[in-house]
């Protein structure tokens, strides 16, 4: 699925013999929506894809129903004229009787970079929609306190628990949010990447630009990644109040030595980070998307985070393409290594450098399954 173009709608089923594809304008005509993301599976065996917006470019936070077998567009699963304001990801938890889904922002803002002014005039996402799973609306706007941004969105995997965590990309925090006895929820900030202070680059202060999360099938660890920064993390979440960074490990990023960005303060690093390698190769932009085996043991990477702004921020990528790295876990104490005889090189495909987004697991992965 493309994010943020004319073709964002557009879904290529190629397991289907022949392939099929679903065209935008069947998803517009029977849903009024567009621009989709996140896609989960249902226990009714529909496929069930959240959006950012209308066909237009308006925000809009709906989800668009597959049938299981035939992947043909059903209609929307919430209420006519129930869509939330604005969309992004979702998660559900049916013993809860609870969907949580997250905001970034209309498409028309975001789908040309990212403009500071933006966000001064209130046009990016900072709360979490609450959802009855059985009515298919929304019963709680949940505003997140410095949360600016909210993307990933995971419950813990233990379908009994009612709790689980949110990266909040601009603010560059973790929150965690929770069921409260009464039935509501709340939410908390649960970690802070401090911002460094720049020169070189669009604003006198970086975040860290938490971008993907995902908690390993144990819900032992919980990962995100700073694609600004350039940092992957991992944290001992046996506590889900207290996490515990347990790994950290640069892998490009914007503050690399002999960047154009000088870090004048930095609240973490004694020293900017080097330029990263693999197999001859320097890598461009920063950890973006991630993906956990099973096993807990490989947590694969890739760089690209949406054309728009990779070419603001990182250029390179459009050039060269990005590419896809394995990081080793140690699941026993903690800690994270790159493995350096592992690259997957997107600017060597046939037709041109390409931008690998999203990975997968067939079958299901750490972050789609959704246990009942």
């Amino acid at each position: 699925m493309g994010r943020g173009d004319s073709q964002a709608c557009k879904i290529l089923l190629p397991f289907l013999s022949p392939p099929q594809v679903i065209e935008p304008e069947d998803i517009h005509a029977k849903c009024g929506l567009g621009y989709l993301h996140t896609s989960h599976c249902l226990a009714s065996g529909e496929v069930m894809i959240s959006t950012l917006g209308d066909p237009k470019g308006n925000g809009k936070g709906g989800f668009v129903l597959l049938d299981g077998e035939t992947f043909e567009v059903k209609g929307t699963w919430e209420k006519p004229g129930g869509a939330a304001p604005l969309g992004y990801d979702f998660w559900y938890q049916p013993r809860h009787n609870v969907m949580i889904s997250t905001e970034w922002a209309a498409p028309k803002v975001l789908r040309e970079g990212f403009n500071p002014a933006d966000v001064e005039a209130g046009l990016y996402g900072s709360h979490l929609y609450v959802w009855d799973w059985q009515r298919h609306e929304i019963v709680q706007t949940l505003p997140l306190q410095d949360g600016l941004i909210p993307l990933e969105i995971r419950f813990l995997h233990n379908p009994a628990a009612a709790q689980g965590f949110v990266g909040c990309a601009l603010s560059s925090n973790i929150q965690r949010f929770f069921k409260n006895q009464g039935g509501t929820w709340s939410a908390e900030k649960v970690i802070q990447v401090p911002p460094k202070k720049v020169k070189g680059w669009i604003l006198p202060e970086m975040p860290g630009l938490i971008t993907d999360i995902l908690l390993s099938l144990d819900d032992r660890f919980l990962y995100f990644s700073n694609w600004l920064h350039g940092d992957l993390r991992q944290y001992d979440i046996s506590d889900p109040q207290k996490p515990r960074l347990t790994g950290q490990l640069f892998l490009g990023g914007s503050i690399v030595k002999g960047g154009p960005v000088q870090v004048l303060e930095d609240q973490e690093l004694k020293s900017q980070p080097e330029p990263l390698v693999v197999k001859g190769k320097r890598v461009a932009g920063g950890p973006q998307m991630i993906q956990l085996s099973l096993d807990g043991k490989r947590l694969y990477v890739t760089t690209s985070l949406y054309s728009a702004w990779d070419k603001q921020f990182y250029p390179d990528l459009i050039r060269e393409g990005s590419v896809m790295l394995q990081v080793d876990v140690d699941t026993v104490k903690g800690g994270l290594k790159l493995n350096p005889n592992f690259l997957v090189d997107f600017g060597k495909e046939p037709l041109g450098p390409a931008l690998a987004h999203e990975l997968r697991y067939p079958g299901g992965d750490c972050s789609s399954d959704i246990w009942l």
